[in-house]
């Protein structure tokens, strides 16, 4: 047979006080006496007491609980996000609720339901490639008192709070890396066409090459997850072997297209040259360790979540936020 969850009228009944007298020295009211609170302490903690959040709420009407859902929760880059922010809202006393969409505008839709029912406080979400154009459920959020923070894959859309990585330097200091060794045939992997990061970036890329000067030939493909990156560069290498440059938008395109590489024995950076956005920890797995665009998930979860606490503790109004990206210098190029 089951524990029984240790609840309130459990405490009182067993020390032989009120319910309300157990609640108060709880809270460390000052009208009870120093000896009840520490009995009501040591028992509580004996039973493994744990106060009931959803009452917490119905009588201070705020939650301390809130939604974060992100693509795909394995994603590297996604995991370092959800550190950083679970380590900063245990600070503040928050806790999360984790969703992943699976890069699913319905699942997505789904989760917000789940939120909203779970009456959480504030809602952390990078998009979903759904192509949509309008936010009315994000507005109705909004207008409902749950406050809602774009990270990563944000909207154009001005009026929410955004919190995003300076994508269009990611881009430009991705195109001047492959400028700088010359590379002249340089295949590009950018993620699903609909997504503002992957027009900003592209838009940065392709601007750089053309401001150069540089008789460069770009081929750009767009790949939806690793599995089509990997094919993807198998194909583009069995059409046209030529290619002395390869450039991957982000760690997941990078895991993809390394793969293919390592299959199709292309050595590195003798035949190919290789940079990519990334988080860091995907480029040090390969050798020689690949040139990557640093866009740390850590420091975009510790912004997101200095975003939402704003909005929460302050009232603040919605804001735009950039990360900014620096390029680390492997042997790949």
């Amino acid at each position: 047979m089951g524990k029984t969850k240790a609840t309130l009228k459990n405490i009182s009944e067993t020390l032989q006080i009120s319910i309300s007298t157990v609640s108060r020295a709880l809270k460390d009211h000052p009208d009870i006496a120093e000896q009840t609170k520490k009995k009501v302490r040591e028992l509580a903690e004996m039973m493994d007491y744990e106060p009931n959040a959803f009452a917490i709420y119905l009588r201070t009407n705020h939650s301390k609980l809130l939604g974060l859902i992100v693509p795909e929760i394995s994603d590297y880059f996604y995991h370092s996000f959800i550190a950083a922010v679970e380590e900063e809202a245990r600070e503040k006393g928050y806790s999360l609720m984790i969703l992943q969409s699976g890069d699913n505008p319905e699942t997505e839709l789904a989760n917000l339901r789940l939120c909203k029912l779970n009456r959480v406080a504030g809602i952390l979400v990078a998009l979903s490639g759904s192509g949509r154009t309008e936010f009315s459920v994000f507005e109705k959020l909004e207008d409902g008192g749950i406050p809602v923070v774009f990270f990563d894959k944000v909207p154009e859309n001005k009026g929410f709070s955004t919190v995003c990585l300076a994508d269009e330097d990611a881009g430009r200091l991705a195109a001047e890396a492959l400028l700088r060794k010359s590379r002249r045939k340089v295949l590009a992997i950018f993620g699903k066409e609909d997504l503002t990061i992957t027009r900003k970036r592209l838009q940065a890329f392709t601007q750089a090459f053309k401001n150069s000067g540089s008789d460069a030939v770009l081929q750009i493909l767009h790949a939806a997850n690793r599995k089509d990156a990997q094919q993807k560069t198998i194909d583009a290498f069995s059409l046209d072997p030529k290619a002395d440059g390869l450039f991957c938008m982000s760690d997941e395109i990078l895991a993809g297209a390394m793969k293919a590489v390592q299959e199709l024995n292309i050595a590195v950076p003798e035949k190919l040259g290789i940079v990519s956005v990334s988080n860091g920890f995907i480029p040090g797995l390969f050798n020689p360790e690949i040139t990557y665009v640093e866009t740390r998930g850590d420091q975009l979860g510790r912004a997101s979540f200095r975003e939402m606490s704003e909005r929460l503790e302050n009232n603040g109004l919605p804001r735009e936020e950039t990360i900014g990206a620096r390029i680390v210098e492997g042997k790949s190029l």
